[in-house]
Order: C-alpha cells, then structure tokens, then sequence
C-alpha cells in the first residue's frame, strides 16, 4: 500500500487531532456558557465527535500501515 502522507504531515495531523480539536471543543462549551454563545454544548458536542472520528480513523490508517510495511519488511538487523 502506497504511503499518502509523510511522517512530518501525519505527525502534525496526529497533534491536531489529539491536542487542538479537543482544546478547541472545551474553549467554546466554556466561553458559551461565560459570554451565553448560542449551541454551546451542541457544538462543543459536535467537535468532540468529529475528533473522535478523525483520532478512529488515524488509529485504524497507523495499524494498516504498520501491518503493510512489517509483512514486506525483508531487512534485517543482525550482524
């Protein structure tokens, strides 16, 4: 299976989806309840889900690729 992103992006993505959309998510449902924004737990809600899906999906993307590159990996390391 052809790799579609380098490690650089992946691992940028990764942080994206593991720190920044879950900040973002408590930082609306907060300052709606602060400053009374409309649908703030309807959309902090939603943001949670959505980091979910994405964090399942590069989840499932990683164990894929690790199971494609181990099973052709033919190197070896003793010397």
């Amino acid at each position: 299976m052809k790799q579609i992103l380098s490690d650089k992006v992946y691992d940028i993505l990764f942080w994206i989806v593991v720190i920044v959309i879950p900040a973002l998510s408590v930082l609306w449902t907060a300052l709606s309840q602060i400053w009374g924004f409309p649908y703030g737990t309807e959309i902090g809600g939603t943001i949670d889900a959505v980091a979910v899906f994405l964090g399942v999906v590069m989840g499932v993307s990683k164990v894929q690729y690790k199971k494609n590159n181990t099973s052709t990996d033919t190197t070896t390391t003793s010397k």
